[in-house]
């Protein structure tokens, strides 16, 4: 049995509620947020500290009513009495520093008891502020949920994982997939994208993640009329979808966005198409006599998103030899459903749409547009690269419609873009048709489970890095390049890639791989390898990468190789040994225990990487446990819709056993808990025995 123990999410939103006026009432302090900046309003961003992590929201641009919509994920340490997770609101400046708009404290030793808090609270000031400001900074709305997860041994979880399995395996050429059809059918959209997390990890797991998708594939369609609106909801079908994707493309995302994300970032140009937004005084000068005028940066500002779009298209076109095998299978099993339930010729592009309306809606353009919520960016964007990443996201949406005339009705000033737009059309439908073919290419097949097997460990390039035993770290850079190759073995390095002498590292040694903090070298992209030798003496060999993209890549790569190693540490230092003393946490024994908890999970979450299935099990059968009454409704319902119509007795008595085999091991799943339950209150209650005596 293990035990997930203070795993709590925080979820918040700040926006001005439709309430009535009794309620209004009620709650009488005012809702919007302090106005900062000369527009009259704000920009602001939602900070969530505890236990030393820190988490950022999008920034939403002159609101001070806000909806963020985000949630983060904080693993409780039940060794810290009365800690407090601290979620403020800053308003984001370029030039200037953020403004402080308010703060509200939670004590999770409180939240354990309550297990949820959710409401408006009302936003607070810094401590150094006077208190006559309290009440006046606004209220944000936020929702706090602590999870307890009970996972049980393996075998208690195998009736169940066989049975969603059987599911999906054995229902392909059916009409009826019932149970995850039910499952479907009973899902709220409040836990949808939950569920849908769970389930494709689970069958990710048991590799049947493409037999799950295909099927609800066909209940989509099935239950769609109208080609226009299909997978455009926020079905489990499309949750689903876009949750596989994250988990198995993240690290194609990156190779693929990378390289234009990174331009874009540190080119910093002024982009604007629409007239009504062009600021002339941020363009800056045509040459040394003469003002820019608003025709010249609409020309120029074409120009440029030209140049990003036909960069992009050109990466998504070359993509089609790296992307993950599993991905496109997934994409030539909904391209073949799609064109089987809508064949007519005027629906020729539907199949197409199918594709894009999950690759370019759903995963390409959110990553443009927020970077740094896919870990392409360490930060988030300025007011001005952020808005040439929104009109960029535009034209990838619009060529993922696939439609220029809707784009440009609506916003005219895109005409500028159509011809670019129309050819992006043509070269993402001979991309599609690319991917949905790759998988019948046995070569392909072949060299591509090679690289998803192996290939991912194998990494070499070049990279500034620093090895010590033992030594403190000098006042001046200590860092020299080296060409760093990643094996299926070691992790060597030398002067140059072909030089004859070369050190290395067994990755068995290794007993972590961590970020180190941005304070100890003046960089945020150093990582540190420490390893032991046979002497039991610790090493330290520290890595500084180009940047974030590049440092995630090598934290994954070799997470990945060092996966299966027995000798982990549970701790580790952030810092560095300097001056007597630890950076990170002050300890002045170099051999002290670390401060921080060590992550051995990968940085890019990909499909072959390690997951957990009886935790995903476990949260399953939680889900399952609580709509298991509506499951039973709606399968009854669903048996009368039918009863005018002939049945197979056979097939019909299948689907009721199935049925009452999943309750029944609900009800096997619900009593192992219980009995868990049992075993610790008498623990404890021979303790408190024991304590009185």
């Amino acid at each position: 049995m293990r035990r997930y123990k203070g795993r709590f999410t925080c979820r918040y939103q700040f926006w001005l509620m439709e309430i009535s006026h009794e309620s209004f009432a009620a709650k009488c302090w005012r809702r919007d947020l302090a106005k900062k900046d000369r527009n009259g309003a704000s920009d602001p961003f939602v900070r969530v500290r505890y236990n030393g992590k820190t988490y950022e929201s999008a920034v939403v641009k002159k609101s001070c009513y806000p909806r963020w919509n985000e949630s983060f994920e904080f693993e409780l340490d039940g060794t810290l009495a009365d800690s407090l997770l601290s979620v403020e609101v800053w308003d984001w400046d370029l030039v200037s520093r953020n403004d402080f708009l308010g703060k509200v404290l939670f004590n999770i030793n409180k939240l354990r008891s309550a297990q949820q808090e959710e409401g408006w609270f009302r936003l607070g000031p810094d401590k150094s502020k006077h208190r006559e400001y309290e009440g006046n900074l606004g209220s944000l709305r936020l929702q706090l949920r602590l999870r307890d997860e009970v996972v049980l041994p393996s075998s208690h979880y195998k009736p169940l994982t066989e049975l969603l399995s059987q599911s999906v395996s054995s229902q392909l050429d059916s009409n009826w997939p019932d149970l995850i059809m039910l499952i479907d059918e009973t899902t709220t959209a409040e836990s949808r994208q939950e569920v849908a997390n769970n389930l494709v990890k689970l069958f990710l797991s048991q590799g049947l993640v493409k037999e799950f998708l295909d099927v609800l594939f066909k209940l989509e369609l099935e239950k769609t009329p109208e080609p226009n609106t299909l997978f455009r909801s926020n079905s489990l079908a499309s949750k689903s979808m876009e949750s596989f994707l994250k988990v198995a493309g993240m690290q194609y995302l990156h190779r693929l966005l990378g390289p234009i994300i990174n331009r874009i970032f540190e080119e910093k140009k002024y982009v604007e198409l629409d007239p009504s937004k062009v600021e002339l005084k941020d363009a800056g000068c045509a040459g040394l006599h003469r003002q820019q005028t608003e025709s010249d940066v609409i020309q120029q500002s074409s120009s440029l998103l030209q140049s990003y779009l036909s960069e992009l298209l050109t990466s998504i076109l070359q993509s089609a030899s790296y992307c993950p095998l599993l991905i496109c299978q997934a994409f030539h099993q909904l391209h073949h459903r799609v064109q089987e339930r809508f064949p007519d010729t005027e629906y020729r592009k539907v199949k197409f749409i199918a594709v894009t309306s999950f690759l370019c809606l759903r995963f390409i353009s959110p990553a443009i547009m927020s970077p740094k919520l896919f870990h392409l960016r360490e930060k988030h964007a300025d007011a001005r690269t952020s808005r040439t990443l929104l009109l960029l996201a535009k034209a990838v949406q619009t060529i993922g419609n696939m439609d220029t005339l809707a784009c440009c009705s609506k916003e005219p000033w895109m005409v500028r873009l159509q011809p670019a737009i129309q050819q992006g059309i043509t070269q993402l439908k001979d991309f599609i048709m690319k991917l949905v073919s790759c998988h019948e290419s046995e070569d392909f097949g072949l060299q591509t489970r090679m690289r998803l097997q192996c290939g991912t460990m194998e990494k070499e390039g070049f990279l500034f890095l620093h090895r010590t035993k033992d030594k403190c770290i000098p006042m001046t850079s200590p860092f020299k390049k080296y060409y760093v190759m990643l094996s299926k073995d070691t992790l060597s390095y030398s002067r140059t890639q072909h030089y004859k002498k070369s050190s290395s590292i067994s990755l068995l040694k290794i007993r972590a791989i961590e970020k180190v903090e941005e304070k100890c070298f003046g960089s945020a992209n150093v990582m540190q390898i420490i390893s032991s030798e046979d002497s039991g003496q610790q090493e330290t060999l520290y890595l500084n990468c180009k940047s974030v993209n590049e440092l995630n890549h090598w934290l994954s790569a070799l997470r990945k190789a060092c996966s299966h190693n027995t000798n982990a540490m549970s701790c580790y230092h952030p810092g560095i040994y300097k001056a007597d003393r630890w950076s990170c946490c002050h300890q002045k024994e170099e051999t002290d225990p670390g401060c921080d908890k060590t992550r051995h999970g990968v940085t890019l979450q990909e499909w072959y990487d390690p997951l957990d299935p009886d935790l995903e099990a476990q949260l399953i059968y939680q889900h399952l446990s609580s709509v298991q009454h509506a499951m039973r409704d709606k399968y009854y319902k669903l048996r009368e819709l039918q009863g005018a119509q002939e049945t197979d007795s056979i097939t019909d008595q299948k689907k009721v056993d199935g049925l009452t085999k999943l309750f029944s091991i609900l009800q096997d799943l619900h009593d192992a808990h219980a009995a868990v339950e049992e075993e610790e209150r008498l623990k404890n209650k021979n303790v408190f025995l024991e304590l009185q005596t």
